[in-house]
């Protein structure tokens, strides 16, 4: 009995051992527990699935806005600034779905531990170059987001092929916390851009892949898998997903009662300071009949309006 007893403890930690076995690739269920808040679409890795629509609505929300509203909901540590763009011509503004890549320095027992899970999950291990894996699970709307320690030399976990490879799957850009290579061929690539922190001609052969859409650090931000990315000129912002309605809606209501309260000024209705300062119960029913009965094109659907107006307290 006593025997038997020890066989199955064996075969029981033998099998948590293997359950438990470190993923390059995060699992799907490993990702949902990460973005738990997030309750809509998802895509089949778990990766929350912020919807086209908003990302688009996204441009036009400027860092500020966005950013103050995230630090009033308590997410102190979302943004990063200090970039180089690959292509100053191309546009610079870019939103999108985060997929994270995690690079370390390379070390040889590490490397073979991460090319065997690599079998594992079916990925190209052949010629033990792990820097592709990450870019081969792109699909359109996704931004390819690495924390790449702001490596320089020997560090570069972009050149021209996977930029061009990054773009064909993605239709966006990059964002890489560390150096890329090959700035003129990247900038031959039609439509793409990215957000880098440098360049150098080394091609990378002491930085290894650890993690595939794990959490990971851009400079002074936390980036989650499926955080929606607001790329601007010199600033990045990383959204929860589960907040960029919120951060989406805001904005725009925000530009809305700029229109309202410029156009009032304008009629000699309410006085600057009246506007400027805390509404009073006219200035807010004025304000709702207003936008009610908008005559132009609302950024917004009506329902996400009439939604947004019943939450908040005037």
């Amino acid at each position: 009995m006593k025997r038997r007893f020890v066989s199955l403890a064996f075969i029981v930690l033998f099998v948590c051992a293997g359950a438990n076995a470190q993923r390059v690739g995060a699992s799907p269920e490993y990702i949902k527990a990460l973005t738990a808040d997030w309750k809509g679409e998802r895509f089949e890795d778990g990766r929350p699935k912020v919807s086209d629509n908003l990302l688009e609505r996204l441009k036009k929300v400027t860092i500020e806005e966005a950013w103050a509203e995230l630090i009033e909901l308590g997410y102190h540590n979302q943004y990063e600034g200090e970039w180089s763009l690959i292509d100053e011509t191309e546009s610079d503004v870019m939103t999108g779905r985060a997929v994270t890549a995690q690079f370390m320095p390379a070390r040889q027992d590490l490397e073979n531990q991460v090319i065997e899970q690599g079998k594992k999950e079916g990925r190209n291990w052949k010629q033990r170059r792990t820097v592709s894996w990450a870019v081969t699970t792109l699909v359109e709307g996704d931004v390819y987001v690495a924390d790449a320690y702001n490596k320089e030399s020997y560090g570069t976990v972009v050149g021209s092929n996977l930029g061009s490879g990054v773009f064909a799957n993605s239709k966006r850009g990059i964002i890489v916390y560390g150096h890329v290579r090959d700035m003129e061929g990247l900038r031959k690539i039609k439509g793409f851009n990215g957000w880098i922190k440098g360049s150098d001609p080394s091609y990378m052969r002491k930085t290894l892949l650890t993690g595939i859409n794990t959490p990971i650090r851009i400079g002074h931000a936390t980036v989650l898998p499926g955080d929606a990315v607001l790329a601007k000129k010199h600033g990045v912002l990383f959204i929860p997903a589960h907040l960029v309605e919120h951060i989406v809606l805001t904005a725009e209501f925000t530009a809305l009662t700029d229109e309202f309260g410029q156009q009032r000024i304008r009629e000699h209705k309410y006085t600057a300071g009246e506007i400027d300062s805390v509404w009073s119960d006219e200035i807010n029913k004025d304000f709702k009949n207003w936008v009610t009965n908008y005559k132009g094109e609302l950024p917004m659907s009506k329902e996400e309006l009439n939604r947004y107006l019943e939450k908040r307290n005037f």
